[in-house]
């Protein structure tokens, strides 16, 4: 007789992961500078195991103390996403309470999936929400007292203090995240004044596309033209080497960063994902 258990997935499950992801269509995948395998070994990672097979996997790794973002959630047609979801939030649920408690989200990209998690009480916070910039002169922009230069690895601890000031914690960048975020990026730049670095920007890009990964301005900054000075820097850059549109994402509720991309010159594209979240109290 088969029995069917959820455990924590381990890095010899990786070949077995990585077929169930591959072969899968029924998949949620967090947008991350890591893959869903390279999780592998965090304590938030679990699998259904049945017999010699893998037939479901939910990983919510807690990057940041207290946040959990859902990076993977994937299962075989011998489930429905229902009940694989089922026994893998069950097991994930204790741990995550037994580990102190976290609170869990999600980007949704499909409607299946967010089904599932109103079905099991994730409250709607906000949306994601995209925009576009195309081509179009710019005559360039600074804020006094500051300059704008490439990012560096030495600048990171630096970058970090500027992005846990400027955004809520659920949307924290750890140090590891935007190290690797800086080893991937087409452009990243800093804004420095005397006082440090006081804002950056961090874009990816191919073909002719680039996106806008990230911008951030230390809040005693903001409204100081830092914003409008990285973005200027940026679509400069942009021209030279030949990308004629640039996306970015940012909250349905932020309204200094809507506001700021929408005097850029950045158009809304009409997509939108919501954000859901889950308390997980911990025992």
């Amino acid at each position: 007789m088969i029995t069917t258990h959820a455990r924590i997935a381990e890095p010899s499950d990786h070949q077995r992961l990585s077929n169930l992801i591959f072969f899968e269509t029924r998949s949620h995948r967090h947008l991350d500078w890591r893959s869903p395998l390279e999780w592998l070994g965090d304590r938030f990672f679990w699998t259904i195991e049945e017999g010699s097979q893998l037939t479901a996997a939910l990983a919510c790794p807690e990057e940041t103390k207290g946040i959990a973002w859902v990076r993977l959630f994937v299962h075989t047609g011998y489930w429905s996403a229902e009940n694989a979801w089922a026994v893998l939030w069950s097991a994930a649920r204790r741990d995550i309470a037994l580990a102190g408690g976290a609170t869990v989200a999600a980007i949704v990209q499909h409607t299946w999936f967010q089904r599932v998690l109103e079905w099991h009480e994730f409250e709607s916070r906000q949306s994601i929400v995209m925009l576009e910039w195309t081509y179009q002169p710019w005559a360039g922009s600074e804020a006094a007292g500051v300059r704008i230069r490439t990012m560096t690895e030495a600048d990171l601890p630096a970058v970090t203090a500027v992005d846990g000031a400027a955004f809520d914690p659920l949307w924290h960048n750890s140090q590891e995240t935007l190290r690797r975020a800086l080893a991937q990026s087409l452009f990243a730049r800093v804004a420095e004044s005397r006082d440090g670095v006081v804002g950056y920007q961090i874009t990816t890009g191919t073909g002719t596309r680039a996106h806008l990964a990230r911008l951030a301005v230390h809040p005693v900054m903001q409204g100081r033209g830092v914003g409008r000075a990285l973005l200027g820097d940026l679509f400069g850059r942009l021209v030279q080497n030949g990308y004629l549109k640039l996306t970015v994402n940012t909250q349905s509720d932020n309204r200094t960063s809507l506001a700021l991309y929408q005097r850029m010159g950045f158009q809304r594209t009409g997509e939108a994902y919501p954000v859901y979240t889950f308390r997980v109290q911990g025992i």
